[in-house]
């Protein structure tokens, strides 16, 4: 089964609505990913639990289009996150905080959207098709590992998805991106930080460059978050990545470099991956990916080596099983965490962690 990410399950037109002068739809759409999943080292115990959200995060949402004539269309769409062993949404319980925007579009004239939605690491990156995780690990294989003093603001472990490329989303946000030119297209965004008599705190800023040609992609991505809190120095944290993919037969095959900047403490962490993909067939297939991450002084020079895998079997177009397995090894001393791991044990004793998985993914 060929991956193309997330964004597969953006697929399912049911509502269309035509008139004489302009036509309307409306989308619904979702997917659902839930398994048990082993870890042998977790704050010093192993663990067996149920886990979701990692072979693609549980969302369903709701996305619009209007024709407004002469080639451009009002656009509208809402995604919600949530948790299937519970129910709960997520983050935060928010109703759609994953995506909640409202924009236009037009072939000509390119593409803006206001609201709260994915900034470039995730637009052009990810959804470039250029991260190995997508082709291995998955949720369990984004950016964390021994870094803990990164000390990222808002974060649950302090260098949870560090390079936000597990669909990090900004708040009161508009996002511009040009039609295409001979393959290359490139986008910005600006969010308003909404402080009153400083208009430069807690604001945000993102820009993407992508380029497609044929089998071969690449992209690049910047984005700067500030954090502002009364009374204390705001804190800038920084990110940029650049990617490539390239399609042939059977196989898919892509590389990524992502680096982080916290002001606040100096903090900052680059890694390097590269993964590949074979379809064994229409309904088998299987990758692997490797990662190294390096830290600066402010994380103690930790670093970490992860390996990852996946064996994929589709029982329908939209319903797959598959395993997966992910090992980090860090340097002694530091304590490894594989990403999703998020509690306050949820690293590992040691310099060395495992994951194992079963899980059903479906989508409709």
């Amino acid at each position: 089964m060929k991956k193309t990410g997330i964004a597969l399950a953006l697929s399912t037109c049911i509502c269309a609505v035509p008139s004489a002068h302009a036509q309307s739809s409306v989308t619904l759409w979702g997917m659902m990913d839930t398994g048990v999943t082993y870890v042998n080292n977790q704050g010093g115990h192993s663990n067996v639990k149920m886990d979701d959200g990692v072979n693609g995060p549980n969302l369903w949402g709701m996305k619009g289009v209007e024709d407004l004539g002469g080639g451009t269309k009002a656009i509208f769409e809402l995604v919600n996150q949530f948790q299937v062993d519970n129910g709960q949404f997520m983050p935060n319980k928010s109703l759609f905080s994953r995506t909640s925007l409202v924009g236009l579009t037009n072939e000509q004239f390119g593409r803006l959207t206001l609201g709260n939605q994915y900034d470039f690491m995730t637009n052009s990156l990810y959804f470039g098709g250029n991260d190995p995780s997508e082709l291995s690990g998955h949720f369990y294989d984004f950016r964390a590992g021994p870094f803990q003093k990164l000390a990222l603001p808002q974060n649950p472990t302090g260098a949870f998805d560090w390079d936000r490329m597990a669909g990090e989303s900004i708040n009161n946000s508009i996002a511009y991106v040009t039609p295409k030119f001979g393959g290359f297209s490139a986008g910005a965004m600006y969010a308003f930080g909404g402080v009153a008599g400083s208009i430069g705190a807690g604001n945000a800023n993102s820009f993407g460059l992508n380029y497609a040609n044929g089998n071969f992609g690449a992209n690049a991505a910047y984005t700067n978050v500030k954090t502002y809190t009364a009374g204390s120095p705001q804190i800038s944290v920084r990110t940029w990545g650049v990617g490539a993919h390239y399609h042939f037969g059977a196989w898919v095959t892509n590389a990524l470099f992502t680096t982080v900047h916290n002001s606040l403490n100096g903090g900052s962490v680059f890694q390097g991956s590269a993964g590949a993909h074979y379809n064994f067939s229409p309904a088998l297939s299987a990758g692997a990916s490797y990662m190294y991450m390096k830290g600066n002084e402010v994380v103690n020079n930790n670093h970490a080596h992860q390996l990852a895998a996946n064996v994929d079997y589709a029982l329908s177009k939209r319903t797959s099983v598959y395993l997966i397995g992910v090992y980090q090894r860090a340097n002694e001393g530091a304590n490894a965490q594989i990403n999703g791991f998020n509690s306050a044990d949820g690293a590992s004793s040691n310099a060395t962690q495992a994951v194992a998985r079963v899980g059903l993914h479906t989508r409709f």
